[in-house]
């Protein structure tokens, strides 16, 4: 008998899909795993600083008062404020401290002052070794 070789003329086809099984079941597990630890996530909290109240009020106080126009003015203990040039602030302000560097300078700005013209202020009175500088604030209510 004359061996016969039979060769199959039908090749196999390689399916060439992706399987979407196992990649859902992942998501789903995922899902899960967040939908149950998200409660148990704490918030983070900020402390944001909050204004303090002194119990007495210092005697002498020098109020620098910087206007919308970015003028600067001097105000000793209430009384009315005059115009100071931003060259000579440093030395009027150790001027109306008269020689006590524990006198407090209290920066007080308009709503529509730019930020940098408070800033430059502060810089000025810090260089000349102004020891007590702060700004004023005025409560909400």
């Amino acid at each position: 008998m004359a061996s016969v070789s039979h060769r199959s003329s039908s090749r196999r086809r390689t399916i060439s899909e992706i399987n979407m099984v196992p990649f859902i079941d992942v998501m789903l597990v995922l899902l899960i795993i967040f939908m149950v630890s998200a409660p148990l996530i704490t918030t983070g909290v900020v402390d944001l600083p909050s204004m303090g109240k002194s119990k007495q009020r210092p005697e002498h106080v020098v109020e620098v008062v910087v206007g919308s126009d970015e003028t600067v003015k001097l105000r000793m203990d209430g009384k009315e404020p005059t115009a100071v040039s931003i060259s000579k602030l440093a030395a009027r302000v150790r001027d109306l401290q008269a020689g006590d560097a524990n006198t407090p300078v209290v920066i007080s700005a308009d709503r529509s002052v730019k930020y940098e013209a408070v800033v430059k202020v502060m810089d000025i009175l810090q260089r000349a070794g102004v020891l007590r500088v702060g700004l004023s604030v005025k409560n909400g209510s």
